[in-house]
């Protein structure tokens, strides 16, 4: 499929925005209210996300029928879809395993490029194979703050990481403010904006003829979800993202989250007691005045670590994220 064939084959019904300049963000203030209670947490020293996982890992395709295959071992789980005439990936893996994910989609479609690639988010496990693919042709889809911070240049403090702008051919090319859906080749592709919730431009992928979600990291399973706050993410957030989801889902759906093997709603039930449970307890720590060391001392996540872990990283998330929204939890007393 060529690019204008392309361009009008995916007709969208929600606002894109196309071929956007780039933009960026130079920096992240945070508010003086964490003060020295959050810097003190940071310098203890949060555990970073880890994807050492899949190190020294091979990538796996498994065909889901439909025509839907699911890639692992990539970076993030990579959901393919394919028709007679496009392709479209829901997620491109890291940028050191790019390579690897598109000889594999080479070796399973010769002679087909990728039609259209979505982010899900900005994080670099999805967007790995944005500068191959956009200067191959690819049309790139994201939303619209996921775009900006590509394209920005800012630090993530929980990660001390700072990340720099990316190449413009690493650039979305179709942006969007809000859930749409596209015809790719006939079938239908919903795509689903669930704002501050792991960031501020999350998207999951529905195909509603096979029933299956592409959650990415709105989803974690056997492990505590990533609130992101530097770029927009916190508790209260993935709450309401996850109520819309099983919103959209049944029993029978089938749901890839960005880690770990494919789930079912009971996941994200269970993610939904984990939030609410969260949220209100930091909502209460918040509204007395309770320290970081407060909070962790109140064992905020006590009924859910053993099955998920250790919650260091994600109790830091919860806390500082919780400040940029202390009004909509209650204020404080």
């Amino acid at each position: 499929m060529n690019e204008s064939e392309c361009g009008s084959e995916l007709r969208s019904r929600s606002c894109l925005v196309e071929a956007s300049p780039p933009a960026s963000r130079h920096g992240i203030t945070r508010r003086a209210v964490l003060g020295a209670v959050a810097g003190a947490a940071l310098a203890s020293g949060a555990p970073r996300r880890a994807f050492t996982q899949y190190a020294g890992t091979s990538l796996e395709r498994t065909e889901l029928g439909d025509g839907l295959h699911w890639i692992a071992g990539a970076g993030a789980n990579v959901l393919v879809t394919e028709t007679p005439n496009a392709l479209l990936l829901v997620d491109g893996g890291l940028p050191d395993r790019s390579a690897r994910l598109r000889a594999l989609v080479a070796e399973r479609w010769p002679d087909r490029r990728v039609d259209v690639l979505f982010n899900t988010n900005w994080r670099e496990e999805h967007t790995g194979s944005n500068e191959a693919l956009g200067a191959a042709g690819t049309r790139i889809m994201a939303h619209e703050n996921t775009k900006l911070w590509l394209g920005g240049d800012f630090f993530v403090e929980w990660e001390s990481r700072r990340y720099r702008p990316r190449p413009a051919a690493a650039l979305p090319v179709a942006t969007f403010y809000a859930s749409g859906s596209l015809d790719l080749g006939g079938r239908r592709v919903d795509y689903l904006h669930l704002p501050r919730a792991h960031t501020d431009g999350d998207v999951a992928v529905f195909l509603p003829d096979a029933n299956v979600l592409a959650a990415s990291d709105l989803v974690a399973v056997g492990s505590y979800p990533v609130l992101d706050y530097v770029t927009g993410g916190w508790i209260g957030g993935l709450e309401a993202a996850t109520k819309s989801l099983l919103a959209t889902v049944d029993s029978s759906t089938r749901i890839l989250p960005a880690m770990g093997p494919i789930c079912s709603c009971a996941e994200l039930e269970a993610q939904l007691e984990l939030c609410t449970a969260v949220r209100e307890r930091v909502a209460e720590g918040l509204s007395r005045g309770m320290s970081f060391a407060e909070f962790v001392e109140s064992k905020p996540t006590r009924e859910f670590d053993a099955a998920r872990g250790r919650p260091d990283a994600f109790l830091t998330q919860v806390y500082e994220g919780a400040w940029y929204h202390v009004r909509e939890l209650g204020g404080i007393i």
